[in-house]
């Protein structure tokens, strides 16, 4: 199932019913008038008034008739919604791909990864690290950058996916503490590549796969959350070193369709550390034989 196929209207105007639907009338500085509201957040034409628009020209953008807001009516919509910066940017990206949008057929991704990557994977270690796809298919690793992740090894190399393994793998919350929190991230990263290239073969397969098999990832992709990538630390409850902190970094590939490098590490001399470095060994007596994939 394709992203596109799953509501009606354009990418834009989910995006917006989205927000709308999220959005209080006390947190829009609104007073609520009397009687049971049948509508959740804002109506659309509380919207439209706080943005300075015709209720009728709301309702055309919401529902993909108008595909030509202008600037300045994405910045008024982005105010009265509240957006954060990195939804105001998104929903003006929703805007320029409503006006030039022309269906055509996309070829998918290359996922071939450069043979100097997989030695800077090596280089890097015991940091664990891997190469991922815009999708989050876990296209190279060394050892520890695999093991990370309890099970994920005894995927077909072409179905290891992170996004498929906090969702789907049984050790998935397990292994992360705050696995409400990472799920929330995955969905809001995979929202934003949709909204702005949503017949991506690499994404709809993947959207489509989570919709049907994953009831909280229905939910979450629902709600129409985007943020941006954050550095921060990741926690595993790793079963074979414990639980472990690392903080972690990941950096977009130049000449890549968006492959990104991840890469965990840890203060010299910590337990974290030590664990680290554990798991690195672990990990490099216990890696099954690549695949042809991975080759």
């Amino acid at each position: 199932m394709a992203p596109e196929q799953h509501s009606g209207g354009n990418e834009l105007g989910r995006f917006l019913r989205a927000r709308r639907t999220q959005t209080s009338p006390q947190a829009a500085g609104l007073t609520p008038g009397p009687g049971v509201r049948r509508t959740p957040g804002l109506r659309r034409e509380e919207l439209a008034t706080l943005a300075g628009v015709s209720i009728d020209y709301y309702i055309r953008l919401e529902r993909g008739k108008e595909t030509r807001p202008s600037p300045a009516v994405i910045d008024a919509l982005a105010r009265a919604l509240q957006l954060d910066d990195a939804e105001h940017q998104h929903l003006h990206d929703l805007a320029v791909r409503a006006a030039r949008y022309a269906p055509q057929a996309a070829p998918a991704p290359s996922r071939t990864v450069r043979p100097h990557m997989k030695l800077l994977l090596e280089t890097v270690r015991p940091s664990p690290a891997y190469v991922v796809s815009r999708s989050m298919d876990i296209l190279a690793h060394n050892p520890g950058g695999l093991a990370l992740y309890t099970g994920i090894e005894d995927w077909p190399a072409t179905q290891r996916n992170l996004g498929r393994y906090l969702f789907l793998h049984p050790a998935a919350r397990e292994i992360f503490p705050d696995w409400d929190n990472q799920i929330r991230h995955c969905v809001a990263r995979l929202r934003a590549l949709a909204g702005t290239d949503p017949d991506a073969p690499d994404l709809t397969q993947l959207v489509g796969e989570l919709l049907l098999k994953s009831p909280a990832f229905a939910g979450l992709w629902e709600r129409y959350d985007v943020t941006g990538r954050k550095i921060t630390a990741k926690t595993f409850q790793h079963p074979q070193v414990g639980k472990i902190t690392l903080a972690f970094q990941g950096m977009t590939l130049e000449g890549t369709p968006g492959h990104r490098f991840g890469v965990y590490t840890a203060e010299p001399g910590t337990p974290d550390h030590d664990a680290m470095l554990l798991l690195d060994m672990t990990a490099t007596h216990t890696e099954p034989t690549p695949s042809p994939q991975e080759r």
